[in-house]
């Protein structure tokens, strides 16, 4: 039955669900198609309410972008260092298991000169300005904390990515394994902000 009053913020609702009923490939799979048949209408009737499946796109990117953004704000307030670290890792697990399809959309970096991902850029900048205040705490120095922030990136998200996808089956804790990662992180993020870490790391010949 088609919906009544159908509306861009609606059409964008409905996206969501289309993405979250997706699971870990509802992002990468979603279609103006699957977002009609979920309200109710033909497909053309959408072109009303979005321009086209890119834009519909972006905006539940900018969505789940705010949704990781205030989670990942709430659990690091108050905290510093090694706690803060841990805090924002668990939130991004939580939020991933929660909204796996939403996670993706995340991990979509906005192109930086294209003028219709402005919105995803600007959400994405808060997202990271969070990790960067985390990272901070361990005394990093300017040059390192890009390092940092793209190493704790790609170690959780590569954890939660292979515990969506079933990579995980052997009987031992997969919490367990999580809190060793999250430690290695911490460690691996305050060695860089020692002097001798900094020296070692710039040596001639050392690949960066």
């Amino acid at each position: 039955m088609p919906r009544a009053g159908l509306s861009h913020d609606a059409v964008v609702r409905l996206a969501l669900q289309v993405v979250d009923d997706g699971g870990s490939r509802g992002f990468a799979e979603l279609s103006l198609a699957k977002v009609a048949a979920k309200a109710g209408v033909a497909a053309p009737s959408l072109y009303k309410h979005v321009g086209s499946l890119a834009d519909l796109r972006r905006e539940v990117a900018v969505l789940a972008i705010r949704e990781v953004t205030a989670a990942s704000t709430a659990a690091t307030v108050g905290r510093a260092g090694a706690d803060a670290l841990h805090a924002l890792a668990n939130a991004w697990r939580s939020y991933a298991r929660e909204h796996p399809g939403r996670y993706a959309a995340t991990q979509i970096g906005p192109d930086p000169e294209d003028p219709a991902d402005a919105r995803q850029r600007d959400a994405a900048a808060e997202g990271v300005q969070v990790v960067v205040a985390v990272l901070r705490g361990f005394g990093l120095p300017d040059d390192r904390v890009i390092d940092a922030v793209r190493a704790v990136r790609a170690g959780v998200h590569g954890f939660v990515m292979l515990e969506l996808g079933g990579g995980f089956r052997m009987r031992e804790d997969v919490d367990q394994s999580f809190a060793v990662l999250l430690d290695m992180l911490v460690a691996g993020v305050a060695a860089l902000g020692t002097p001798n870490a900094l020296l070692e790391h710039d040596t001639p010949g050392s690949h960066r």
